[in-house]
């Protein structure tokens, strides 16, 4: 029998995990979209998402590659949102990726995002860091969208910086000489177009960041559900969120935020113990959604 007080833990003894935030290097990840599914099959996960920062041009080979392995795929985007109580981060799950006007909207982001990277390196000469835009674009693959980490892998193998970390601490994270803000849509209009695109919205790691009454704002939005299981939610951060998400009637989701084996900052492949089962609610879910729009 579960007591009151453990139904709220987070899952035990969990064997088919899932794995519902990845990234590849079509955003800030270090594996192609097709290695990230290799990779996730060979942790015996049962069920994964790629959900790339602004760009969905890493699905239709990440979804291929899963289907060749019967691998369960759900496909993702993480949009970053700004209001006037700080940042939030959205999921978009079973979103339609040939969406037009999601597209037209990313294709902005995408613009946006390539000025910001000159303005960094910009700030960067100006400190007597000599790297050029040339060299921060050769950290990113083909089909990928720059971002900061390429510009710290720049430093690092221009031997400006020792560690990628150091390139964050010293000069690119928030409040550091180089840092530039991103270009960022309110949570609203987040929860708006993964709505528009066919897809279910949830709050990403949002167990530090966001009281009860900022996630219960973000529901009076439209928010669908709150990621739960995440390397920064401890116990009290996964409690909290699961008696949140059965007050509000929220999905339950979770995920390592993989952006690669050689990657610190976050988690890895089935450190999450994600039950299959609520890979099972998310696709029931987005086909109700789908089936009320339709």
């Amino acid at each position: 029998m579960i007591s009151s007080a453990d139904k709220f833990d987070a899952p035990a003894q969990v064997e088919d995990r899932i794995d519902l935030h990845m990234h590849s290097s079509c955003s800030d990840g270090r594996a192609e979209p097709a290695a990230v599914i290799a990779a996730a099959k060979e942790k015996d996960l049962k069920a994964v998402a790629l959900t790339d920062h602004d760009t969905v041009s890493g699905l239709a080979e990440a979804m291929a590659a899963a289907e060749a392995l019967g691998l369960a795929f759900v496909p993702g985007i993480e949009f970053s949102c700004y209001d006037d109580a700080g940042s939030t981060h959205l999921l978009g799950y079973f979103i339609d990726p040939g969406h037009v006007k999601l597209a037209e909207y990313l294709e902005g982001a995408r613009r946006k995002r390539v000025a910001r990277a000159a303005r960094m390196v910009e700030k960067l000469g100006l400190l007597g860091v000599d790297i050029s835009l040339e060299e921060v674009n050769s950290q990113v693959s083909a089909s990928g969208l720059i971002a900061r980490p390429h510009v710290a892998r720049a430093l690092v193998e221009g031997g400006w910086v020792k560690s990628y970390r150091e390139a964050f601490d010293r000069f690119l994270a928030a409040g550091q000489p180089a840092y530039v803000p991103t270009w960022r849509i309110s949570p609203g209009e987040g929860i708006g177009r993964i709505h528009e695109a066919g897809g279910l919205a949830v709050l990403a790691h949002g167990g530090k960041t966001h009281s009860d009454e900022a996630i219960r704002r973000l529901v009076g939005e439209g928010l669908d559900g709150l990621e739960i299981l995440h390397p920064e939610h401890g116990p009290d951060e996964v409690g909290r969120l699961r008696r949140l998400a059965a007050e509000q009637e929220l999905l339950e989701t979770g995920g390592s935020d993989w952006h690669g084996p050689l990657d610190g900052r976050r988690g890895q492949l089935r450190s999450q113990p994600v039950p299959y089962e609520w890979y099972l609610r998310l696709r029931e879910a987005a086909v109700a959604a789908k089936g009320a729009a339709g």
